[in-house]
């Protein structure tokens, strides 16, 4: 997935923290979300100015970004 069509990554917008284009939500938050156990559906739900392809955007730019760090 190229992620890069819904996440920005803009210092005038969140502290220059990912966020999903157009909103003020974070990819951390999307995460966080995830990792408690909220399914797709209910953050849909309860952001309904999300839509499916910007949560796997969150996911995949996660991905990316776990992949390109290096371990001592």
């Amino acid at each position: 997935m190229d992620y890069s069509q819904f996440i920005t990554i803009d210092p005038e917008n969140r502290f220059g923290r990912p966020s999903i284009k157009g909103t003020r939500i974070n990819v951390a938050d999307v995460l966080g979300w995830l990792a408690s156990g909220m399914s797709m559906e209910e953050i849909l739900e309860d952001f309904p100015e999300l839509s499916p392809d910007q949560i796997k955007a969150c996911l995949a730019f996660a991905a990316d970004r776990e992949q390109k760090v290096k371990y001592a």
